[in-house]
């Protein structure tokens, strides 16, 4: 049954090549036809290459917009950091200006007692 299936199958593909083939060389209509055939293969080439210049451009856009969005997003922490690094610091040292003077008061008051 497989080897009919297969026969079968070989024969239609050959009747459609050899119609095709028969199609493409006869002498006037045939000529035609390759034109258009020529044609069209030459403008869906074209199409299909616009068509990847403009994914490439997308691509690239995006790509591009990702990484100065990225590193506009770490230029910033980074200088929140800082910012916040500076206002840590000052208070820091609020508190120890605050423990100093209270280290004092308290020996002072120890050395009145």
């Amino acid at each position: 049954m497989a080897g009919k299936t297969g026969t079968v199958v070989a024969v239609l593909a050959g009747a459609a090549i050899g119609a095709a083939l028969g199609i493409l060389f006869a002498p006037d209509e045939g000529a035609k036809t390759r034109k258009k055939i020529k044609d069209s293969a030459t403008n869906k080439a074209d199409e299909i290459k616009d068509k990847i210049a403009e994914l490439t451009e997308t691509v690239k856009s995006k790509f591009s917009g990702t990484k100065h969005d990225l590193e506009s997003g770490l230029d910033n922490l980074v200088a929140n950091v800082e910012d916040k690094a500076d206002d840590i610091i000052a208070t820091l040292e609020k508190k120890l200006e605050a423990l100093k003077k209270g280290a004092k008061q308290t020996v002072k008051d120890t050395a009145e007692a």
